[in-house]
Order: structure tokens, then C-alpha cells, then sequence
């Protein structure tokens, strides 16, 4: 898999810059209410998704491991599809959607960074960036009674902290040879 994240930096980069554009929204919107958040959600998540498919299906060519890759990008996109898909979603449901994704995300992002470090030495921002998914699903989870202010304040925060992560390592993989 490292081989696939360095080859195609710019699938992080764009994720990054996909989840800055969904923390600001989340956090300048005025007067947001929870179908907002949940089509901002859908938004984001299934942009995340199709970019780890196409890293799934591009390090599948190639022989690496791209299973984990598969199933956060299966989970993104089953996630962002049922919560622009329920029409009357309420902020207990769209926390309870979130929690998980972010959770399930957070395991996957630090299992593909514990396989990075093997090939890039003190590589952390893939770490950080699962355990920020961690931070927001056990917030998300502990505080499932929060309003449509607390949510797009969490999910703004998270995002924009995560997405400069991704910009980060994108770009630190960018200078390493095509052939780590």
C-alpha cells in the first residue's frame, strides 16, 4: 500500500481538500440545521469513498494490499448513501452515522499508517489523522443528545484538522521516488 499512497499523492491531497471545504462549511454555516449537515456529510463521505475505491482498484493492479482500502471506501460511501437517503433523519441518527464512519475510518487510516512507517520512517500524519477519526466517533458516540451547533462545530473542527493532515502527508509523499 505505501507504494500506491506515494504513487498517487494527489488522492490524499484531494481528500484533504475535500474535508477543509466540508469543515468550513460546517463551521461558518449560520442557522444550520441537521439535513444541512447530513447532505454536507454525504457530500464529504462519498468523496472520500470513491477516492479510496480508485486507491483500492489502483493498488489491486499492482499486487499491494488493498483491502482496508476497500472497506473505508465501501463504508464511506454505505454511510454518506444512508444519510442523504433518510429523508427525516434526526441529530441522534445522523451521530450515530457519523460515530461510526468516523470510527471505522480512524482503525483503518492507522492500520495503513502502521504499513506506511515499514516504507517512510517517522511517518505520523497518517496516525494523527486516524486517531482525529477516533477523537470525533468517540465524541460523536458519548454525546449522541447534541444539536445541530455541537455537530457542525465537532464535524467543522475534525475536518479541517483532518484534512490538513492528508494535505501534509500527500505532499511529503510527493517528494519520495515513485519506487519507495
Amino acid at each position: 500500500m505505501s507504494v500506491i499512497l506515494a504513487k498517487n499523492w494527489w488522492s490524499l491531497v484531494i481528500r484533504g481538500a475535500a474535508a477543509i471545504t466540508l469543515g468550513l462549511i460546517a463551521l461558518t454555516a449560520h442557522e444550520v440545521t441537521i439535513r444541512t449537515l447530513a447532505i454536507a456529510f454525504f457530500g464529504y463521505a462519498f468523496i472520500d469513498g470513491l477516492v479510496a475505491l480508485a486507491g483500492a482498484v489502483r493498488a489491486a493492479e499492482v499486487h499491494q494490499r488493498w483491502a482496508s482500502l476497500l472497506v473505508e471506501a465501501l463504508t464511506g460511501m454505505a454511510i454518506a448513501l444512508i444519510a442523504i437517503a433518510w429523508p427525516s433523519i434526526t441529530a441522534l441518527e445522523l451521530i450515530r452515522l457519523i460515530a461510526i464512519w468516523a470510527l471505522a475510518t480512524g482503525v483503518l487510516e492507522i492500520a495503513s499508517a502502521v504499513r506506511l512507517r515499514r516504507t517512510v520512517r517517522g511517518e505520523w500524519l497518517l496516525v494523527m489523522s486516524g486517531v482525529a477519526s477516533m477523537v470525533l466517533g468517540v465524541i460523536m458516540a458519548a454525546l449522541p443528545l447534541a444539536g445541530a451547533t455541537a455537530i457542525a462545530t465537532w464535524m467543522g473542527t475534525y475536518a479541517v484538522v483532518f484534512g490538513a493532515l492528508l494535505i501534509g502527508l500527500g505532499l511529503r509523499l510527493r517528494g519520495l521516488p515513485r519506487s519507495v
